[in-house]
This record gives structure tokens, C-alpha cells and sequence, in this order.
């Protein structure tokens, strides 16, 4: 196969027309004396998603791949860090063998924090031993994210047994460290962590690539720092990368990677730092087996039209194009799941009174970080318990351990959400997958958890009456469905949200880091409220 086109040459930094020949995967020749016309389209390397949480998409492995190739990602570094809490190592080998049905270069990292913390009841553990495994095969390609910051600067054993693990493998350790400064950083660093997408402003990016960090710029459903970001793209592109991290159906199957790179260059950055930090970086800091568009290379590269508007008018792996790769799709009606959890009632959810203040959570618009807000509660006609004002924006949130019946819910208040009625619940919740919901009223959280649980699965919208559902019963996580079912389902959700008065844009993808310990300020686990600030629990 020959192909003449505008060939892109980033690792060059290079535009020049040419023929591209193909053989047996591999391009075997790039003849740069060959005329092509102006109009003709550009060949370039594929993009590269340097941090991505596959599960988030609600999808499989499969499934996001073929939508990921139809926007120019040839591949991505997975870290299947959600399923394995739920599944523990078991939930990383589903993982792995259902990506090899899509031709999409799905490259896995091994989940350093299963659980993240103690602070929050998980499914499955992967210890030290576990690591050791996992970094032992040649399908795993790094130690994922090491969220346990703390563990790190205080030479936790089991933590740095697993930093010890990756460097005897000689594979790089991802980062997970925000807001981390002065000599915790300078520790966390020390120990052999190389990269960090939690970045929210430039002053923090650059005192993280001072210490020696790599910054990968995220675009997610709901953190999208790479708006703030972005403009370290004008004299870092050797030390950035650019990720989705967390990213819903509906958004997948508008853009990925590609979408990034059109918003960098039309903001005026150079086009080759911003093609090194999308197709180059992750290839050669994470020793990706992925072509770079040079003679020899493995034949992964796409056709875009202009190098404006990216527009892929076909991605190749391997030398095919994935159009013409067809997966056999899936059949298989027995979905490995960890789902205990038989009934929640509205007793079990009900606050009694805790004082003339009390803390609450503050979800923000496009951020995973929260406030800890303190106000004075409303109380029922009764004066006995704490109970939701919806005028003021306090809502009830409820997490329960879906592993076991044996614990109680816990129960806390948020605002950010806008609910004037009804409830919305979801089984994705940051890091453990627990069943979480927040709610203008006490019986539709109720309603949309119990239906859940009834489904082992899946998020809810309950508008006091009925309850509208998306099963996902593949671990709680994700539908074995066609992405655009999901995302048309997910979308049908969302729009029901909106019509209770939820003013968010991403209201699940908000929901589920809601019970994440690991990132600032006020969370709350299926073990109590947490405060960040103090990496403990904390009274209401």
C-alpha cells in the first residue's frame, strides 16, 4: 500500500510531500520526491492518550476503541484502577482481554492504590505482591497513578514496595498529586514519580516541572484543566502530554485527543510542540510499541485533512485501516460484577440534629475539587433532624457500601447541584465504587438507590416518582452496549437532571469523585465525612 500525501514529520519538526509505502505493518519507505497537490491530505502520527480511565467512558474496552480510532487516537495508556477496586486484579485481566478485540493500542498500567486509602470501603486489593505480578508482564507498562501522597512523603512500607516493584522493572510511576508543593513535592518526586495530571493552574504545573515532573494536560468530562493549561504548550512540549483521564460517552463520541490539539493550535500555539505533547511524548516516555511516522515504524498514523481542523478521514494501525477492523462484538450475557448490597431505607438515611452549624460539601462547575462549606442547617418541623433546603441549594448525599449489608449509609449535605425535586444516584464513585446519590427529598434517594440495587448497576434519575436507569452491569461500571445506545441513554439522564434544576453540565461525572478521599476538600466515603485538610474524618 502506497500512500502520497502531505507528510507530517513531528519528530522533525517537518512538512514535506511524499509517498508512504506499507508492508506488512511496518511503513518500509518514505519517498520525499514525489509531487502531490496542494489539496491532497496530511498524513501525521496518531494520537496518543496518555492517561485514560476506560471504565469511565461506561464502556468496554472494545467498544472505546473503535470510537477513540474514528478520532485519530491510535492509542492510549489505560489504567483500569475503577474495575480493579471492584475486582481486584481479576477486574485488570478482564480488561486486557477485551481490548484486544478492538485494533486500538491499548496499553495498561498496573493500579498502585487498590483501595486508594482506608478511608473507604473497596471490592477487590492489589498488594505489594500483586504489583510485583503485574509489573512483571510485558502487557502491563507502568505503575499507575500513586494517589497515596501521604504514604509516599512518610515511607509508607506497602507504598514504597510498590514504587520499588516498578523501578526494578525499569517502568515509569505516574503521579496523582493535588495542590502538592514545597517539601512533600520535593519527597513525592524524589521517590521516582514522574508525572501528574492534577494540575489546575500554571503556578502549579511549572513548580511541579521544576521538580522534574512531566504535566499532562486533561480534558475530562469533569476536570478540564487544559483550559488553564494550555499555555505551557508555547515552551514545554518535551515535558507534556495530553489526557482525557475521565471521560463520559456523550463526550466521547464528539471528539478526543483531536479535540485538544484543534482548540491548541486555533489559540495560536506552535504546531509542533503541540503534536509532540499529543503523537510523541507518551510514545517515548511511556516505550509504547506505536509508530512515529518514520521508515521502520510500526504503521499507526492517520489522514486529516488540514492541519487546522484535524478532521480524520482514517486512522491505520498496523498498516489497516480500523474501519475495516471488525471486532466480533459482544455476546457474552455473564458480566463479572461485585454487587452484595440488598436494600437502603429511608430510617437509615435520616440526620439527626448535629448543632447550630454544620459542614457541607461544595461541588464546583468542571472541577473534582470541593469547598467545606458552614452553614445552619434546616431542620425538620419536629426540630429532631437535619433535613434538606432546597431554596439554599442543601441537598442530602448518601454513599452506602454496595459490598456488604452489614454497614450503615452515610449521610452529609452538598451544594452545586441545584436539585428542586427528586434524586439522582450512580454506582461509579471514585476510587471504591460504592452506591452514591444526592437528593431534594429522602424517598427518591431511596427510589433511585433501590433501583440500582436491584439492577447491581448502573446511574439513576428518580423525579419522585418514576425511575429512569442506565445498567451497567459490568462491574457496576460499564454497559457491554454500542457506545452510541449509551451515550443516547446517558444524554436522556442528563436532560432529566436538568429538568429537576441541576445547573451542573457533567452532574454523574461530578457525582462520582464526590467520595474521593484523595482530592480536596470535603468528601464523604461510605465510612464517614472526610476532610482532605486534615486527611481524616471529620464530624458533620
Amino acid at each position: 500500500m502506497t500512500i502520497k500525501a502531505h507528510i507530517i514529520d513531528v519528530l522533525n519538526r517537518r512538512r514535506y510531500d511524499g509517498a508512504l509505502t506499507v508492508e506488512d505493518g511496518r511503513i518500509v519507505s518514505i519517498d520525499g520526491n514525489v509531487e502531490v497537490s496542494d489539496d491532497a491530505p496530511c498524513v501525521m502520527p496518531g494520537f496518543v492518550d496518555a492517561h485514560v480511565h476506560i471504565e469511565s467512558s461506561m464502556l468496554l474496552p472494545e467498544e472505546f476503541g473503535r470510537v477513540a480510532l474514528e478520532h485519530g487516537t491510535v492509542a492510549a495508556v489505560c489504567d483500569p484502577h475503577e474495575i480493579a477496586n471492584v475486582l481486584g486484579e481479576a477486574g485488570v485481566d478482564y480488561m486486557i482481554e477485551n481490548s484486544r478485540r478492538t485494533p486500538m493500542k491499548l496499553c495498561f498500567a498496573a493500579p498502585s492504590c487498590v483501595p486508594s486509602t482506608g478511608f473507604e470501603t473497596a471490592g477487590g486489593e492489589i498488594g505489594v505482591d500483586g504489583i510485583e505480578r503485574l509489573m512483571g508482564r510485558e502487557d502491563i507498562y507502568a505503575l499507575a497513578e500513586m494517589m497515596n501522597s501521604v504514604g509516599v512523603v512518610n515511607d509508607n512500607p506497602e507504598v514504597m514496595g510498590k514504587i520499588e516493584a516498578a523501578k526494578r522493572m525499569g517502568k515509569p510511576i505516574d503521579g496523582h498529586a493535588p495542590l502538592l508543593t514545597g517539601d512533600w513535592l520535593k519527597k513525592y518526586t524524589a521517590a521516582g514519580i514522574t508525572t501528574d495530571h492534577e494540575c489546575t493552574s500554571i503556578e502549579e504545573a511549572e513548580d511541579k516541572l521544576a521538580h522534574g515532573m512531566k504535566i499532562l494536560l486533561r480534558s475530562g468530562s469533569a476536570a478540564n484543566d487544559f483550559i488553564n493549561l494550555k499555555g505551557l504548550l508555547a515552551d514545554h512540549p518535551e515535558r507534556l502530554m495530553f489526557c482525557a483521564d475521565d471521560k463520559h460517552p456523550d463526550d466521547l463520541l464528539k471528539g478526543h485527543i483531536n479535540e485538544m490539539v484543534r482548540q491548541a493550535v486555533v489559540c495560536g500555539y506552535p504546531l509542533w510542540n503541540v503534536l509532540w505533547a499529543a503523537c510523541v511524548e507518551p510514545v517515548r516516555h511511556y516505550r509504547l510499541p506505536v509508530g512515529l511516522l518514520q521508515e521502520g515504524d510500526a504503521a499507526d498514523f492517520i489522514v486529516v485533512d488540514n492541519m487546522v481542523d484535524f478532521n480524520v478521514k482514517e486512522t491505520y494501525v498496523d498498516g489497516r485501516p480500523s474501519h475495516a477492523i471488525h471486532t466480533s462484538g459482544a455476546v457474552d450475557g455473564s458480566w463479572p460484577n461485585n454487587f452484595e448490597r440488598t436494600s437502603v431505607t429511608e430510617e437509615e438515611i435520616r440526620v439527626k440534629r448535629v448543632g447550630v452549624e454544620m459542614k457541607v460539601i461544595g461541588a464546583k462547575e468542571s472541577s473534582i475539587i470541593t469547598e467545606c462549606q458552614v452553614v445552619k442547617p434546616r431542620l425538620s418541623d419536629d426540630g429532631e433532624c437535619v433535613v434538606q433546603d432546597v431554596e439554599r441549594d442543601l441537598l442530602k448525599i448518601v454513599v452506602v457500601n454496595r459490598y456488604s449489608d452489614e454497614t450503615v449509609p452515610q449521610t452529609a449535605f452538598i451544594s452545586g447541584f441545584g436539585l428542586k425535586r427528586g434524586a439522582i444516584a450512580s454506582t461509579i464513585a471514585h476510587d471504591c465504587h460504592n452506591l452514591i446519590a444526592v437528593g431534594a427529598d429522602d424517598r427518591s434517594i431511596v427510589k433511585a438507590m433501590t433501583r440500582l440495587i436491584e439492577e447491581k448497576g448502573g446511574i439513576a434519575v428518580c423525579d419522585g416518582e418514576g425511575v429512569d436507569v442506565l445498567p451497567l452491569p459490568v462491574a457496576g461500571l460499564m454497559s457491554p452496549e454500542p457506545a452510541e445506545e449509551v451515550a443516547a441513554a446517558y444524554e436522556r439522564l442528563n436532560r432529566k437532571t436538568r429538568e429537576l434544576g441541576c445547573r451542573l453540565s457533567a452532574p454523574f461525572m461530578t457525582l462520582s469523585f464526590m467520595a474521593l478521599p484523595v482530592i480536596p476538600h470535603l468528601k464523604l466515603t461510605d465510612k464517614g465525612l472526610f476532610d482532605f485538610s486534615k486527611f481524616g474524618f471529620v464530624e458533620m
